[in-house]
């Protein structure tokens, strides 16, 4: 087991999760609530992560954080090194391929929340604000659960992109998945059985929670 491996990917996962989810809540309750030009265009983009090949967006990625680049040059230019292959590149590359994993959830539980119940609470007198935090996030709060859940399966499993913007640099980019690669690489099964059980058991119980979740959605909606 490569337990510094573990502790990169466990703290890229719930970093990208401190980042991501208040832009998915964001992001999910104004597709889910506002009608707007370009709505279409903007919920696709959303989507793009999820049917392109992990390598080709850790590619765009890579060439979009390179020191070449507008926002490569500017970030070396402040922190004094690359953001591509670094943790800070590693967790923004994380942050946009997991977006379409917090967003849709998210923006369906929106969905969900009755319309009348809006209603009644804007007749009580509270402000969009107000019925933000005590209607709107309550009753989503599945979604929401669901979401941060499988972002932070899906980091930890990450492998295309993280190959590809982070590399692997022992203690700062080299998650589980690039350590499990390296491990047979090496012919070392059980090492990568290890590790590779050990996401198994992850993406089982994720998915064994966000089932369980799911009746809790249909309830209220």
């Amino acid at each position: 087991m490569d337990v510094q491996a573990l502790r990169v990917s466990l703290a890229l996962a719930f970093a990208t999760l401190v980042v991501l989810l208040p832009i998915g809540i964001w992001a999910g309750h104004a597709l889910a609530n506002r009608s707007f030009r370009g709505k279409a265009v903007v919920e696709a983009l959303v989507s793009v992560p999820l049917v392109l090949p992990p390598t080709v967006l850790g590619f765009y990625l890579l060439v979009s954080f390179g020191a070449r680049s507008p926002l490569g040059a500017a970030f070396a230019t402040l922190a004094g090194h690359t953001l591509a292959f670094s943790f800070t590149g590693l967790l923004l590359a994380s942050v946009i391929a997991n977006l379409p994993f917090v967003v849709q959830p998210i923006q369906r539980a929106f969905e969900a929340v009755p319309l009348d119940v809006r209603e009644a609470a804007a007749c009580c007198g509270l402000t969009p604000l107000q019925r933000f935090l005590a209607i709107d996030v309550p009753l989503a709060w599945p979604g929401i659960l669901t979401a941060a859940l499988l972002a932070f399966a899906h980091t930890l499993g990450e492998f295309g992109v993280v190959l590809m913007v982070g590399g692997n640099i022992p203690g700062e980019t080299r998650t589980m998945s690039i350590a499990i690669y390296d491990r047979m690489q090496a012919f070392d099964d059980r090492s990568a059985g290890m590790m590779a059980a050990v996401l198994l058991v992850v993406a089982v119980g994720t998915l064994s929670v966000t089932t369980w979740l799911a009746p809790a959605g249909r309830r209220r909606g």
